[in-house]
């Protein structure tokens, strides 16, 4: 369909999350899922704006992530030509809007939206038009990637990367209670913690053979910037870069028997984290609710899809104290409640027991990567491992 100057109305996740079969990888969340991805394409369509209509369990959140996320400053990193990336109007509605706009239109947004999951989908048109006025006062800001390194002692041209974001949403909207300030104390200081606790490690240790950088990424809540203007403009060849271990989001809730990473990859980097954690007496378990398109939503992403063997580490669910149950309440309730809300803050009750092994075990993976010669890869059939290839002959 021809989208030019129209307002593409879109469902978040893929069309086989309901069903659980299909070309898109069943329940697991694929790039083309994503909100970012579908902003993109309406962009290359030509269309005046998109709307993602929100529903709880294909977006893996609540409503309340989705208005915290976007009504204070939104940010971009400087392109030069934004409109190859973005249309002039980007937002979600909730279902109910959506249901009443079908309605409307002599639609029935339950049958639509099942027709939507099958191959012979067209796009359908709403009787509906959108006027909007915008005051919007833009501007350029500088905000920083801080970027630290202990160069190798034998090979400081290869690099293993360790990283985290350090940003959170700042001042926003007030909660029920009146609170207006954003923490981010989980998301994602503790991995800012266990990133500056790793790299105290690196340089009281003994130097490794090669070098080991410590990348701290902005706006990371804006759509992965910081990262992404990394992988765009790498201080260090993305070619000679070992791998990409990140920390987003590391428990707080004490220690656990397995581990995890956001999404599905096979990779040399996961057969190192699994072998570490075997010596551990942890084991590996597949990413939880891979639905949630975890591995498109954090600062290992932009690295892997340039072919850098990247990995966001998952501290585990199967918790020593209330085993996977607890886990997975504690879980839930952090996501509805805290995730992107002011209540994301520090709390006496944190048990850090489970950072602490977590800290231990990605210092050891890393540090016995900096001191291999090893080159860790996408397997074979990764959409990951052709372009990772493509500069093999670098890393010789």
């Amino acid at each position: 369909m021809d989208l030019k100057g129209k307002i593409m109305v879109v469902l978040v996740n893929d069309p086989d999350f309901e069903g659980g079969e299909g070309d898109f990888g069943g329940k697991a969340m694929t790039y083309y899922g994503r909100w970012t991805y579908k902003y993109e394409e309406g962009a290359r369509q030509g269309a005046a704006g998109v709307l993602v209509i929100h529903e709880t369990a294909p977006a893996s959140y609540g409503w309340a992530t989705v208005k915290n996320s976007n009504t204070n400053t939104m940010f971009d990193i400087v392109r030069q030509n934004p409109a190859e990336a973005h249309t002039a109007m980007e937002a979600w509605i909730q279902r109910d809007l959506a249901r009443d706009i079908f309605k409307a239109s002599g639609l029935d947004f339950d049958e639509m939206k099942r027709a939507a999951q099958r191959r012979d989908f067209k796009p359908v048109p709403l009787k509906a038009s959108l006027s909007a006025d915008y005051g919007v006062d833009s501007g350029v800001i500088t905000s920083k990637n801080v970027v630290g390194r202990l160069p190798g002692a034998k090979r400081p041209d290869e690099s293993v990367i360790y990283s985290a974001h350090w940003d959170h949403l700042g001042v926003g909207r007030p909660d029920a209670k009146g609170d207006t300030i954003y923490n981010g104390a989980v998301d994602n200081a503790t991995g800012i913690a266990g990133l500056i606790e790793i790299g105290r490690a690196f340089a009281h240790g003994p130097r490794p053979a090669r070098s080991v950088v410590f990348l701290a990424v902005t706006a990371e809540e804006k759509g992965l910037l910081g990262s992404e203007y990394y992988a765009s403009n790498p201080v260090y060849p993305l070619s000679k870069t070992v791998g990409v271990l990140n920390m987003d989001s590391l428990s707080v809730a004490g220690p656990a028997r397995n581990f995890s990473i956001s999404g599905s990859a096979k990779l040399g980097l996961l057969d190192a984290l699994i072998a570490e954690g075997t010596r551990r007496g942890r084991t590996f378990t597949p990413e939880a609710h891979p639905e949630a398109g975890g591995f498109y939503r954090s600062d290992h992403f932009p690295m892997a899809k340039r072919g850098v063997p990247a990995v966001s580490f998952g501290s585990g669910n199967d918790l020593i104290n209330g085993g996977r149950e607890r886990g997975e309440q504690l879980s839930a309730a952090y996501v509805k409640d805290r995730y992107h809300q002011p209540a994301d803050e520090w709390s006496a009750d944190w048990d850090l027991g489970g950072m602490t092994a977590d800290l231990s075990m990605l210092y050891a993976v890393g540090a016995r990567l900096a001191n291999s010669k090893d080159w860790p890869n996408w397997s074979q059939d990764s959409e990951f491992r052709a372009a990772r290839d493509k500069t093999a002959a670098q890393r010789r």
